[in-house]
């Protein structure tokens, strides 16, 4: 699983009380919603990332943030707490690890591929079937691009990586030269 430590944390912690309390898929939901808007807005990233906004104007923000959003109150509370320990910056690691572990949890795996360019819808469905057919398990892509990769695939399937990337092939060539 990729992201930062902190974000795993988190995540582990939210979803262990999610499962206890059965609001996997409304915490999911909220994470989406929430990292939407995060992902959206330059202004909110910016208050709650800069320490010269006090507690207090983070605190109401957020308390409108979740009114407006219709936050659970579980989401709501670790949003409080990362709020008030100025971790709020981990947001996008938290939801990403937040999201590996449930599907996880349902048995599925997460499978980052990062390419060059976009690459046709047929194509990833083809290497969705064929990471399915070898892990046994269902398998969720998400799409990345990455021009400095020139050409190719890397799949991160949790801390596994599988790098088909021209760039990688030429780093090895490199190294192979520089070796001899």
């Amino acid at each position: 699983m990729k992201g930062s430590a902190v974000g795993r944390r988190y995540a582990r912690a939210l979803l262990e009380v999610a499962e206890e309390q059965k609001q996997v898929p409304k915490v999911q939901k909220d994470l989406e919603d929430l990292l939407a808007s995060w992902q959206g807005s330059r202004e909110l990233r910016t208050t709650f990332e800069n320490p010269a906004f006090g507690a207090d104007l983070r605190a109401k923000i957020l308390d409108q943030l979740v009114q407006r959003m219709g936050l659970s109150t579980l989401v709501a509370s670790t949003l409080k707490l990362l709020s008030e320990r100025q971790r709020l910056r981990h947001l996008p690691d938290i939801a990403a690890a937040f999201f590996a572990l449930a599907q996880e949890g349902a048995g599925a795996v997460v499978a980052e591929v990062t390419t060059a360019t976009d690459l046709p819808d047929a194509y990833y469905a083809k290497l969705q079937a064929t990471l399915e057919k070898s892990l046994g398990k269902k398998v969720s892509l998400v799409k990345k691009t990455d021009p400095t990769l020139v050409a190719g695939v890397v799949t991160r399937i949790g801390d596994k990586v599988f790098d088909g990337s021209v760039r990688s092939s030429l780093r090895q060539l490199e190294d192979r030269l520089l070796a001899r």
